[in-house]
């Protein structure tokens, strides 16, 4: 008997709907990254009340990579390529977003954005786990790479 790959077992496994939950979470990384680079400020703020020392002394340079490992982040989760390792990137932000920036700007200031940072983390916890699914660029590749000798599990979501 032939053992399937990890990624191949979860990715089938997967519900369908939880695609759409996927898109969803990209959509929010991207939205955010946007955000970042139209107000920078807000950003910068945010990493000064953090009030770590590591921290203060580099608040543009990090500033920069949030922003922007957001956007490439939100982009590749929203297409399905690379999933788990962008979540994985991601998840130390958001891991500071929850506990540090929201937690000390008060719940009663900013309770949506510490609940919305919160099941975003829980959500890159989740795909970090289980993977892309069945309709996403990772599947496609996969897929496509066995196309010669098997039907991929994208050709199997269209019949």
């Amino acid at each position: 008997m032939e053992e399937a790959h990890i990624t191949e077992k979860t990715s089938v496994s997967q519900p369908r709907w939880l695609t759409i939950i996927r898109i969803a979470l990209g959509l929010i990384l991207f939205w955010k990254g946007i955000v970042f680079i139209h107000d920078s400020s807000d950003l910068h703020l945010m990493l000064q009340r953090m009030q770590i020392g590591a921290v203060d002394k580099n608040t543009e340079w990090i500033a920069f990579l949030i922003t922007y490992i957001n956007l490439l982040g939100g982009l590749f989760i929203i297409v399905g390529l690379f999933t788990r390792t962008s979540c994985i990137v991601q998840i130390p932000i958001l891991i500071g977003a929850v506990f540090f920036v929201n937690t000390k700007a008060g719940l009663n200031q900013s309770t949506s954005e510490l609940i919305l940072s919160a099941i975003v983390l829980v959500l890159l916890i989740f795909f970090a786990i289980k993977g892309s699914g069945v309709l996403s660029a990772d599947e496609y590749f996969r897929s496509y790479y066995k196309a010669g000798s098997e039907d991929g599990n994208t050709k199997k979501f269209f019949k």
